[in-house]
């Protein structure tokens, strides 16, 4: 009875041993798993973190206009109704640039003559010639006539042209797939004094504001 009351006895005693040393394994496993659950919302919280890249607003800022000298204008040879233009921007050498002003624009008055370039579209071969800009005109609502946006003549070559209350650098290359251009375009027009506008804001730069000769109220694109 001795013998078995000490071995109960010691059994009793493996047993709380046992017992003591599985509370504090559960013990440490609860503090291990309470750090866990605390960590865990700081993780969700950084994935959840919004991109700092947000999408640029579409305005007119985001279009590079410059005043252009074109320095000469000849007919496109695969294309009637086609000019090809060299056009200096101030870049040290001249863009090329497609125009389908033919059927509107006489070829002596597309001569040594200041306009509005837009600089930053994507680059477009037109029948054979890549075009590397867009000359800015304006057309009547049946556009049966077409003219050219003009910069004053003192302005300088090169010149950004700007539109007050809309400032910003602009793209370096308009995405198409974005539909900026297309997006800004509308709201381009001549007003009653036949100044080119982005809604209510002129063409400015810092000899004037741009305008065309005749078209009022015309679209410009």
């Amino acid at each position: 009875m001795k013998k078995f009351a000490g071995s109960q006895a010691d059994r009793i005693v493996k047993a709380e041993a046992e017992a003591k040393k599985i509370a504090e394994q559960l013990k440490q496993t609860k503090i291990s798993d309470g750090n866990v659950k605390k960590q865990q919302p700081a993780k969700s919280a950084a994935v959840a973190k919004p991109k700092a890249t947000a999408e640029a607003e579409v305005s007119i800022s985001r279009l590079d206009i410059r005043v252009g000298l074109i320095i000469k204008a000849q007919k496109h040879p695969d294309a009637d109704s086609l000019y090809i233009e060299e056009i200096d921007v101030g870049e040290g050498q001249p863009r090329t640039v497609v125009s389908g002003l033919v059927n509107f624009i006489p070829l002596e008055e597309m001569q040594n003559r200041k306009v509005c370039v837009l600089l930053n579209l994507k680059p477009a071969t037109m029948r054979g010639v890549k075009s590397q800009a867009m000359v800015l005109a304006t057309s009547n609502s049946d556009h049966t006539k077409v003219e050219l946006v003009e910069p004053p003549q003192s302005a300088p070559v090169g010149e950004r042209v700007k539109f007050p209350g809309f400032e910003g650098e602009p793209d370096d290359v308009l995405n198409p797939k974005k539909k900026v251009w297309e997006t800004v375009q509308v709201d381009l027009h001549t007003n009653k004094e036949l100044v080119a506008c982005y809604k209510d804001v002129p063409f400015t730069t810092s000899a004037g504001v741009c305008k065309v000769s005749s078209i009022c109220d015309g679209s410009i694109r």
